[in-house]
């Protein structure tokens, strides 16, 4: 057991978890990380003033709550189920909380292994960008429904969320996550279409973009993506569309697991599979409009 409650690790540090891990430290908390990349968690570890752990199980081990962001269910699972990995580390009365996109199933698979510990398994994925983490306005989708959101909350509301959302049982969190990036990479397909569409009819790119985020269709979205719509080639990769597909299977296999239609995410995942083999699989989600004007040309 750990008693200290402002001791948090942050385990993967891609876009996402370098921002919660900046702004965990920001918020105070006496900081651990680890990355499979070791060289990636000194850098931030060195920048933010943090500890790096050897390796995982070490990092959950001296911690009460341990917050993991991975790219995939391969990841979850070799962190967490791994020979050095969480599993092997944290203890009781610790909590995991995972924020990664993974099948639902995965996170029953890793919860189950971390309870058998005696420690307790948080699926909490997040709903935001690298701004939104960065200004600590995550939404987060809690699936459970015991006392754990009442437990982690206080320390998810003073550093990176706004909002911690129950919305069901262990595995409901990660539904719900996919969910939310079925809706965000069909918005991702449509802008890029409608913006390319206005190009070809002679529309001045940021005169269409301007009008687009004013109207109807202005969500959020739209709003914080506009400068790697407008400025593609200098567009910071924020969420990858080699990760786009990984999404995407995710998500029309759930579909039709669950018996949910899903025509129009299957269309997207054939559009973003077209832009992985031109060559726009390292580049941000908004690339899908360059692949579209480089089809059209």
């Amino acid at each position: 057991m750990v008693e200290d409650q402002r001791t948090v690790a942050v385990i993967g540090l891609g876009t996402m978890g370098s921002a919660m891990a900046r702004r965990l430290r920001g918020a105070g908390y006496e900081l651990t990380v680890w990355n499979r990349s070791r060289s990636r968690a000194e850098a931030l570890a060195s920048e933010i003033g943090a500890t790096v752990a050897p390796t995982a199980a070490e990092a959950a081990k001296t911690v009460s709550i341990t917050i993991t962001s991975l790219a995939d269910d391969a990841a979850v699972e070799a962190v967490y189920l791994g020979a050095d990995g969480i599993v092997a580390g944290i203890g009781p009365e610790t909590i995991a909380v995972d924020t990664s996109t993974v099948d639902p199933d995965t996170i029953l698979r890793v919860g189950n292994a971390v309870d058998a510990t005696g420690a307790e398994f948080f699926d909490c994925p997040v709903s935001g960008s690298v701004a939104t983490v960065s200004a600590g306005a995550l939404t987060m989708m809690a699936g459970d429904q015991g006392d754990l959101v009442g437990r982690v909350e206080p320390v998810l509301l003073s550093s990176i969320a706004t909002r911690v959302i129950r919305v069901g049982p262990r595995g409901s969190g990660s539904a719900c996550k996919l969910a939310v990036n079925g809706l965000l990479h069909g918005l991702n397909v449509a802008l890029s279409e409608a913006l390319v569409l206005a190009e070809k009819a002679g529309i001045k790119r940021s005169i269409a973009y301007e009008v687009f985020a004013g109207g109807a269709g202005g969500a959020p979205f739209v709003q914080y993506k506009r400068n790697a719509y407008e400025n593609p080639e200098t567009a910071p990769v924020d969420f990858s569309l080699e990760l786009v597909l990984k999404d995407l299977d995710l998500i029309t296999g759930l579909g039709e697991k669950v018996g949910a239609p899903m025509d129009q995410a299957e269309t997207g995942r054939a559009i973003v599979r077209g832009a992985i083999a031109a060559g726009f699989g390292g580049r941000d989600l908004s690339a899908i409009a360059m692949y579209l004007r480089s089809e059209a040309e």
